[in-house]
């Protein structure tokens, strides 16, 4: 076994998913360890070939195929055990998305590699990675001791690398079998379109089951206009269809990191939480003081948020007008 760190990038559209920034910040601290280097593999159809060289990386291994125009498992899976096979690495790290929990599963069956999945701490001791992994929905954490292998990382469980490319680029030939696929691309449905983008907003008043009905929506909506922000929410209000899911917070959502999260009614169930414990500020409002919302909160109360919320926004609105 090698001492490399071995990254797959995942990209789309001409763009590289923040997944890959930090992945290969840990690749390359894990490299550092082991005395390898941090390799990024980007396999591509030839359009996003520049994608490459700003790929903060040691060395960028570029391997292009009609066959990835799209992203097929299979294809996928055949080039990325192609590449583990040669060049013997000690890991292997793939996003934890819809595309590296397709990939990792088949990638480990086929190449015989333990599978460390949903990680969200990754060391070397030794001959030996020790990888933290989420289990039973992020309830616990199981470590576990392994030679090296496949690790499905966790969004936002390490931070991204600092500086910028300029690695290598290695052309890399395809592997055979890409001309005989069973699987093929039929079409690539995009969701559902929003009036915002919660990723990008400063300020989300995020609703949970607390909320009620999709009638109290408005109460948050009004603190919302307040501050200036936006209202997103938690996986049950977008089940429940009160607000669109383009504005869910968490692991089946999106990962926001506003300057201010309030959380009204908000359990804090795991998956919320990984998707909004990097915001600057948060502010909890829930009855129950065992909620785990407030072991990420910087300041929370336990008052009713039908009496918190629009006593909030008169404040804010009588602050205003006297200004």
């Amino acid at each position: 076994m090698g001492n490399d760190i071995l990254v797959l990038v995942e990209h789309h559209a001409g763009a590289v998913h923040d997944s890959a920034a930090e992945l290969l910040g840990k690749a390359r601290e894990l490299a550092a360890a082991t005395g390898g280097e941090a390799l990024a593999v980007l396999l591509h159809d030839g359009s996003a070939a520049s994608l490459a060289s700003g790929l903060p990386a040691d060395r960028v291994l570029s391997v292009e195929h009609e066959a990835f125009a799209h992203f097929l498992p299979e294809a996928y899976v055949l080039a990325m055990a192609g590449l583990m096979a040669d060049r013997d690495p000690r890991l292997t790290l793939v996003a934890n998305t819809t595309v590296g929990m397709d990939l990792a599963g088949s990638l480990s069956a086929r190449t015989s590699a333990p599978l460390a999945a949903y990680c969200i701490g990754l060391e070397v001791e030794g001959d030996v990675v020790v990888a933290t992994n989420q289990v039973f929905g992020g309830k616990l954490h199981a470590e576990v001791e392994m030679p090296g292998g496949i690790a499905s990382v966790v969004a936002g469980a390490f931070p991204p690398a600092e500086g910028a490319g300029g690695a290598t680029v290695e052309s890399v030939g395809a592997p055979d079998g890409l001309g005989n696929l069973r699987m093929r691309f039929l079409a690539r449905v995009e969701p559902e379109t929003s009036d915002v983008d919660i990723t990008a907003q400063d300020i989300l008043i995020s609703v949970g089951r607390g909320i009620g009905g999709d009638e109290n929506i408005e109460l948050a909506e009004d603190l919302a206009g307040a501050l200036g922000g936006v209202v997103s929410a938690s996986r049950p209000v977008a089940d429940a269809g009160w607000l669109p899911k383009t504005r869910q917070v968490g692991k089946s959502g999106r990962k926001v990191k506003p300057k201010l999260y309030i959380a009204c009614g908000i359990s804090g169930a795991p998956e919320h939480l990984e998707g909004m414990r990097d915001a600057d500020l948060i502010i909890a409002i829930n009855t129950d003081e065992n909620a785990p919302i407030f072991d990420v909160a910087h300041f929370g109360t336990t008052e009713d948020l039908f009496d918190v919320v629009p006593a909030l926004t008169e404040a804010l609105e009588a602050a205003a007008s006297a200004a």
